[in-house]
């Protein structure tokens, strides 16, 4: 054994401190001994760079039905009616936790206001119902639950530190039924790799929006908790389900900084390069129409003109107004240049968000006892083929909760989990060959932004299928001889979720929300998941 090898036994492992992760352990801390693997810093995940709000309905005028129906429309028959309606009817629960934890949410201030916070509205919903932060709400949330989460005496942080596989009872050689023990994982400070044992393992590792070229996501968002689940043995659903966010700020140096759609939500009209809109040529709702809509016009738009970008003009609302509404937004804009008081902002779609993922049930359960998912990992139905605008927060606290009240409930079922190896590098050395890693990464992205982006054809996946099996293994074999490295154990996820992407997207005949094939332009009359399953014939 290793004499820098560290072995950590808890009741709770959670991956990923993102909203979901973090709400989980506030919420188990008081009973359970929790630890949070976190990639990075604890505060540098998905949600912190989320920026439009967090759905619920508060208002009088709105109401749950009207939230379920709009949610399963953009969901385009796909949704799973039941997690619809367990996530809106938690809403309210939701929210009340998030502002008595201390998010500061944006208050409404005009003296006849109903409600005390201010209600903007996104695309896809028929009422004003998306709680804000300004415009930097998942940052809000964020921030104040990493200052509670550091503040519990209960809650082992362990940050710098990814997840490299799960460890399962199957894979240890113990017989009886399937459990998840543990996990592997490298601290990437000290760059060995470490040893984590418990009764209840939570996958909260968010989306793996990082396989294309453009994306919104932060570097984390590699597809970790997919992979890893899916090698344990964990079914995959909807996966071809990948959200592109429509405006996306077009600028070399802006490296995919996000226009909220709450700038849509507020006034913000789409332009061509000559000033013209377009929007109401593809949809009546115009700019308010669900994100795969608004996304798959501009990309047609930019093919149609051979242009590399369009507009989205909120110039002609008073400056006072834009800045109060988008003061994050609005000075990340004038770094670049921009002012978007005085002139329209180039923009492009990028990937945005995961709809598909780890099957579980309303309580996060996957297929292997002891292993839970929550958030952008995990697939429960609630969003069917196209997630509805700021639904994603909301799932993180409401299924964070229902996942932590199983695992309270299930704590005494579960023995402890038993001794785990310590990670085995005898066989392997330090790699001389970088260059391949940076390479394939760089390849890998490319191939899927060109073979299966925004439109897809018969023809481009075939092709990615074909160039994805030679970089799994190039990938495999690159693994199996050299140390981990941060890199190379990303890689080795991105590639499987690349995949899992693909031959998802393969099976569905059709197309349907997010998935957009020319040769399948029509939708079929059911509507059925598509879901993978390790090992099947």
């Amino acid at each position: 054994m290793n004499s820098t090898q560290n072995t950590h036994t808890h009741d709770v492992l959670i991956i990923g401190s993102g909203a979901a992760g973090l709400s989980l352990a506030l919420r188990l801390a008081d009973s359970l001994r929790v630890a949070v693997l976190a990639k990075g810093p604890l505060s540098e995940s998905a949600t912190r760079y989320a920026q439009g709000g967090i759905s619920a309905v508060l208002d009088k005028q709105d109401s749950l039905e009207a939230h379920v129906l709009d949610t399963l429309q953009a969901g385009a028959g796909l949704c799973d009616v039941g997690a619809v309606r367990y996530t809106v009817e938690h809403a309210q629960e939701a929210i009340h936790w998030l502002i008595d934890q201390g998010v500061p949410f944006t208050r409404d201030t005009e003296p006849d206001a109903a409600l005390p916070f201010h209600l903007t509205r996104e695309g896809g919903h028929s009422h004003r119902r998306i709680l804000h932060a300004d415009d930097s709400t998942g940052r809000a949330i964020e921030l104040t639950l990493e200052a509670q989460a550091r503040r519990h005496p209960n809650l082992d942080l362990h940050e710098h530190c990814i997840a490299i596989d799960l460890v399962t009872t199957h894979k240890l050689g113990l017989l009886g039924g399937n459990r998840c023990v543990g996990a592997y994982a490298l601290n990437r400070k000290l760059n060995h790799v470490e040893t984590f044992g418990a009764r209840f393992v939570v996958l909260a590792t968010g989306g793996a929006n990082k396989v294309y070229l453009y994306t919104t996501n932060p570097d984390i968002a590699t597809g970790d908790g997919i992979a890893m689940a899916w090698r344990a043995g964990c079914r995959v659903a909807n996966l071809e389900f990948i959200q592109f966010h429509p405006t996306c700020l077009y600028h070399p140096a802006a490296k995919s900084f996000l226009i909220s759609e709450a700038v849509r939500g507020e006034g913000g009209r789409l332009l061509l390069p000559d000033g013209q809109p377009f929007m109401q040529r593809f949809d009546p709702r115009g700019e308010l129409a669900p994100r795969d809509i608004v996304a798959r016009a501009i990309d047609s738009e930019m093919k149609r003109l051979g242009v590399d970008c369009v507009y989205l003009d909120i110039s002609h609302k008073p400056a006072d107004f834009i800045k109060r509404h988008f003061p994050t937004i609005y000075q990340r804009c004038l770094e670049f240049g921009l002012d978007m008081t005085k002139q329209p902002l180039p923009v492009v779609p990028a990937a945005h968000y995961t709809s598909g993922g780890v099957v579980t049930d309303l309580r996060g359960h996957t297929d292997i006892g002891g292993l839970y998912a929550i958030g952008e990992v995990a697939c429960t139905g609630l969003h069917g083929a196209n997630r509805l605008a700021s639904n994603s927060l909301l799932e993180c606290v409401v299924f964070a909760f229902a996942a932590g009240q199983d695992i309270l409930k299930m704590r005494d079922h579960l023995p402890p989990p038993p001794v785990i190896p310590a990670w085995d590098e005898s066989r392997v050395t330090d790699s001389d060959e970088e260059i391949v890693v940076a390479h394939n990464w760089d390849e890998l992205r490319r191939m899927m932004w060109d073979y299966v982006g925004i439109v897809r054809t018969n023809k481009r996946l075939q092709r990615a299928k074909r160039r994805v099996e030679m970089l799994k293994g190039e990938i495999s074999d690159y693994y199996g001889n050299f140390r981990v490295t941060n890199d190379l154990i990303e890689l080795r996820n991105l590639v499987l979720v690349a995949e899992l992407i693909i031959l998802s997207a393969m099976q569905r005949k059709e197309s349907r929300g997010l998935h957009f094939t020319r040769d399948f332009p029509q939708t079929l009359p059911h509507a059925e998941n598509t879901v993978l399953t390790p090992n099947a014939s």
